[in-house]
């Protein structure tokens, strides 16, 4: 195995642990309301237009019927609503309640006390946390580019930076 070969080798288990640190590390989920499921797909819909589910699953390279079985959870539970295409197509699109944004943006703060702690915690600075994160940013945004895909980094109302 070549050196290269050897460093992307530990990179793919660094990136593994870091899926299984990172949520375990910011704590308990104690006081979040929502499904991991339901907190990823309203971060999607959040930060774009209305989807459809054939959308949804493309964007989470999923089949439709995993996401038409988390959005009718969704539906029923009052976090999303289903409307029609704005442009006029046949498939109905889905997009966040008030509801829905309410308890994501609770959720999401608990989640950033908990990166937060996390962070604080192991003592990086905020020059070092800055670094990690643009090279967060930029892995994603890679990976979105030879996937097909785009994931809006900012909120409603939120500018680039600021979302957490």
């Amino acid at each position: 195995m070549s050196e290269h070969e050897r460093r992307l080798s530990d990179l793919e288990r660094e990136l593994t642990l870091l899926s299984r640190h990172f949520v375990a590390a910011r704590g308990p989920r104690i006081g979040q309301s929502l499904e991991r499921s339901a907190y990823v797909l309203l971060t999607r819909l959040e930060v774009g237009e209305p989807l459809t589910l054939k959308e949804l699953a493309h964007t989470f390279q999923v089949d439709v019927s995993t996401i038409n079985r988390q959005v009718s959870a969704m539906l029923r539970n009052g976090l999303v609503e289903r409307i029609p295409d704005p442009d006029g197509g046949m498939a109905r699109k889905f997009r966040p309640t008030a509801l829905g944004l309410e308890r994501l943006e609770a959720d999401r703060a608990i989640s950033r006390a908990g990166t937060t702690r996390l962070i604080k915690a192991t003592g990086w600075t905020e020059e070092r946390t800055e670094q990690f994160v643009g090279l967060l940013v930029e892995l994603n945004q890679s990976i979105e580019q030879l996937e097909g895909l785009t994931w809006s980094r900012t909120g409603r109302g939120e500018t680039p930076g600021a979302a957490g």
